[in-house]
């Protein structure tokens, strides 16, 4: 080969190689585009507008099964009964694999339920999504690490609703329609108890298990294993309805008038809430819900108080009202029952005493101020006076 020849050849071959690297650079590309925040949250903004208008052709175009799949992404099929006045995704993080065309999407959800929520309910959520014919599309929705669940991350939700409010539960119909008549019944006994603006109405829900409802209150099973019922709910304005959280394993342990009380003592602490702040000592709140409940299903007293009657007559009669961390479920079952009943007899005598305004009045007192400056301005006592009345009443009544 001449050098000229060679020189020749060198060119040919750059020339080749540039053409190959033009080729390459114009070609279509197979894998998934780049997906974003931007292209993410506009996703989610589709899948959303779907759900709130119930829209099952344009939530199969943002989802990888169908809307009446029972697959992976059933959310669908779970909410089906759920009224929903709002839906709506902010997401905070994207994390993409473009080598298995699939991402992971972190975001807050702010929902609504209609007619019950003044504010939206916010939760973390952990959404999968793939490259599914030629489009992003989401095949899974469930709570982050470590948020909390949803009712519905648990299975399909039935609902049943009336003036009193709203129960969403994923058991039975029957399951929820026994829920709905608890519901019904303690409303009126709530706001008998306490009247005032609140709003008259309640959410309870009913998961499937002692698991479901610790998933639901973001906790571990054991710290909720012999509670019936929690209420959830915060006291500042502008914040979603609480809500009732029943665990239906220790439920299912109750009398039928066991069941009401709870669900009663329960919404009297929605029918509280906007008053009852840090400095409402738990002897109070708790006392106050139990005299409501109890008033309900009167008892004869030793019974309706069996620890504290026994107690008594052993001759150990409670030296102060019980303080909040004698409230704490810690496995000590007596000392937790002699709590409630003393809180339940303070607020017994408070409106024996004083009568129903003066105790309404002493509560909203409380959430706002020193406990001593609350017995003073509107019970004219002191607190030691109060808790020698109160060990006084408990001999008479209980001895």
């Amino acid at each position: 080969m001449t050098e000229a020849q060679g020189v020749l050849g060198r060119r040919r071959a750059a020339r080749l190689g540039l053409a190959a690297l033009l080729a390459a650079g114009c070609a279509p590309t197979s894998g998934p585009a780049p997906l974003d925040r931007e292209r993410a949250t506009a996703l989610l903004d589709r899948r959303a507008t779907a759900l709130r208008e119930r829209d099952p052709a344009a939530w199969s175009a943002t989802s990888a099964t169908s809307a009446t799949s029972t697959g992976q992404d059933g959310l669908w099929a779970r909410l089906a009964e759920v009224p929903l006045a709002g839906w709506a995704y902010r997401v905070t993080g994207v994390r993409a694999d473009s080598a298995t065309a699939t991402a992971t999407v972190e975001a807050t959800l702010r929902y609504r339920l209609r007619g019950e929520d003044p504010a939206p309910a916010t939760a973390r959520r952990l959404l999968g999504l793939v490259r599914h014919e030629g489009r992003w599309r989401v095949r899974s929705e469930e709570a982050a690490p470590g948020a909390a669940q949803l009712l519905w991350d648990q299975g399909r939700v039935r609902a049943r609703r009336g003036s009193w409010g709203l129960v969403l539960g994923t058991g039975s119909a029957g399951q929820v329609r026994e829920f709905a008549r608890l519901a019904e019944r303690a409303v009126p006994v709530a706001d008998d108890a306490w009247g005032g603006d609140w709003p008259r109405r309640v959410v309870v829900l009913v998961p499937g298990s002692l698991a479901g409802t610790a998933a639901l209150l973001g906790g571990e099973p054991d710290a909720y294993r012999g509670v019936a019922a929690v209420t959830t709910g915060t006291p500042e304005p502008g914040t979603p309805a609480d809500r009732i959280v029943v665990n239906p394993e220790a439920y299912r342990e109750l009398d039928s008038r066991g069941k009401q009380f709870v669900l009663t003592h329960e919404t009297v602490h929605v029918a509280t809430r906007s008053v009852t702040g840090p400095a409402t000592p738990l002897w109070l709140s708790e006392g106050f819900a139990d005299r409501a409940a109890h008033r309900a299903a009167p008892r004869p007293l030793p019974g309706a108080a069996p620890a504290l009657a026994a107690a008594v007559a052993r001759g150990e009669v409670p030296r102060a009202l019980p303080d909040d961390a004698a409230f704490a479920f810690d496995g000590d079952g007596g000392a937790l029952d002699r709590a409630y009943e003393g809180g339940w007899l303070a607020c017994r005598l408070l409106a024996d005493r004083w009568g129903e305004e003066r105790l309404r009045a002493f509560y909203r007192a409380a959430g706002t101020r020193a406990g001593e400056a609350a017995f003073r301005e509107v019970l004219g006592t002191t607190r030691a006076q109060f808790t020698a009345a109160w060990r006084a009443y408990l001999r008479e009544r209980l001895g």
